[in-house]
Parts: structure tokens; C-alpha cells; sequence
């Protein structure tokens, strides 16, 4: 009884520690992206630079409103290579735009 019980313990710190990481990545791309866009890059390569810090299978949304930058990203943590948190995280962040971009 105390081996399943064991296991079902790593298998919860796991979970936590991965979607912990996977919001951390999901922050730290956005700020990537959000920074890209302020300087003016198009929305193609602004994309991918946020998806290359990403967390994979992540979904990037870019907006620029009241002179703001801003990009959230979204992804569904994973455990391992197979299975999938059921809950999902974000990042987001905004920054001025520079002028003339």
C-alpha cells in the first residue's frame, strides 16, 4: 500500500513541477515576442522567435493596441512524452512600442 501511494505522490510533484516550467517558458516567450514586435518585426517572425522559447504545441496570440506590443502565449504542460496535464498555462506580456515601428 505504501508503494502506490508513493508513486501517486511523484506522479502529483511531477505534474506541479512541469506546469510550473511550462508557465515559466510560456513568460519567458512572450517576453521574447512582445519585445520583437515592439521593435517592429513582422508578425511572422515575431511568431516564431516566441514559439522557439515556447513549451512545444504552444499557441501564440499577437495584438498591438494603445501603442502597446502585447503576446500571450498558451501551452498544455506535459509529463512525459506522452501524456498531458489536463489544465493549461499562459504567459503574457506587453511593452511600448518603439517609435517609428
Amino acid at each position: 500500500m505504501t508503494l502506490p501511494s508513493l508513486l501517486l505522490v511523484l506522479g502529483v510533484a511531477l505534474g506541479a513541477v512541469g506546469a510550473a516550467s511550462a508557465e515559466l517558458s510560456c513568460a519567458d516567450a512572450a517576453r521574447v515576442g512582445a519585445r520583437a514586435l515592439a521593435r517592429g518585426e513582422h508578425h511572422d517572425r515575431v511568431r516564431a522567435l516566441a514559439l522557439s522559447a515556447a513549451p512545444e504545441g504552444a499557441d501564440v496570440h499577437l495584438s498591438e493596441d494603445g501603442g502597446m506590443a502585447r503576446v500571450t502565449v498558451r501551452a498544455r504542460p506535459r509529463i512525459g512524452p506522452l501524456s498531458a496535464l489536463p489544465l493549461e498555462v499562459d504567459g503574457s506580456a506587453a511593452v511600448p512600442l518603439e517609435p517609428g515601428s
